[in-house]
């Protein structure tokens, strides 16, 4: 049985079974889901791996599957395809970007290098593959802390493309750091004045945040962390609730690992869903369906440019 739907600008006949098509699809394909954490349920729910950055980039670099199908943004399928060059690796939806990745143009970025030329030149994985070929090491909000203390303290190091991050390793490391001043559209949405009063109506309730939110906000925060550090953080704690500082994707895999607890998402400056990202919501069951049965949309890009961006990939894995 179909039913008719309208992605885009023409009609798609879709199985009502799609769980079941996507895995006869991977079956098929010799495919793997990856997923980021910021997926909607039913594409975390169907997906072979679920992770951050760094588990999703340890995993694109280890599969045996032929076929990569990337539930996230651009820049993350992009580091499977830097992983993985003779593989096809598809995107759901071309247009998942990611506004910190954006934050960081190529050619303005190496003018900031240029001024420079003396740093060492470590990019967070939230970039696009022409920054990661300016780059010397490539770090992840998991693993950034220890990467940074592996460099020589007399090294001056150029950290991009996220101002927060490179803030907040700063003050764990000691280092003094040039930061490139981007950001993320999602973690500098969280008001610290709604958060403040949020945990007023529930003073039982621990405050976790990510390392991409604004200072203001970390400073209540009782644990900071990447996403699979926050999963692991509330699993081993006793609190009956906790306020999330982060995209609300995550607090899906939290209540099942946690189902007795309460999980609060930390409330946006707006009355609006800004704490959502509306690049990894653009992905969707039905798109992951259509990639694999199309074998598009697919991640390239010049051979140069990958590898050029594999060297501070492979740097990062042996870092960590």
């Amino acid at each position: 049985m179909f039913t008719t739907v309208a992605p885009r600008s023409q009609a798609q006949l879709l199985p009502r079974d799609l769980f079941g098509a996507i895995a006869d699809l991977k079956r098929d394909l010799n495919a793997v889901i990856l997923a980021h954490y910021y997926q909607d349920n039913d594409i975390q729910d169907v997906a072979d791996y679920l992770g951050d950055s760094l588990g999703l980039a340890r995993q694109a670099a280890t599969t045996n599957a032929d076929v990569i199908v990337f539930a996230g943004v651009h820049f993350m399928a992009e580091t499977a395809k830097i992983l993985n060059p003779e593989k096809l690796v598809l995107l759901p939806d071309l247009d998942a970007g990611c506004s910190l990745a954006d934050s960081c143009p190529p050619e303005a970025f190496a003018e900031f290098k240029a001024q420079h030329p003396d740093h060492l030149v470590v990019s967070y994985i939230n970039c696009t593959a022409a920054i990661k070929a300016m780059s010397d090491i490539i770090c992840t909000s998991s693993n950034a802390v220890k990467i940074i203390n592996q460099i020589p303290a007399d090294q001056p190091i150029i950290f991009a493309p996220d101002r927060n991050l490179g803030r907040y390793v700063m003050e764990q490391t000691g280092r003094d750091m040039v930061l490139w001043q981007g950001s993320c559209i999602v973690h500098e949405t969280f008001s610290e004045r709604k958060l403040v009063q949020l945990h007023v109506q529930h003073p039982e309730a621990q405050i976790v945040a990510h390392p991409e939110c604004e200072p203001q906000v970390l400073r209540h925060a009782e644990f900071v962390g990447s996403t699979t550090a926050l999963l692991n953080y509330v699993q081993t704690q006793a609190a009956p609730s906790y306020i999330v500082a982060t995209e609300p994707g995550i607090l899906h895999q939290m209540q099942k690992a946690c189902p007795s607890t309460e999980f609060i998402p930390a409330p946006p400056m707006n009355n609006c869903n800004c704490n959502e990202c509306p690049h990894m919501r653009l992905n969707t069951l039905e798109k992951i369906y259509l990639a694999m049965r199309d074998r598009q949309p697919e991640i390239t890009m010049p051979e140069s440019v990958r590898q050029q961006a594999l060297k501070p990939i492979q740097r990062m894995l042996e870092m960590s």
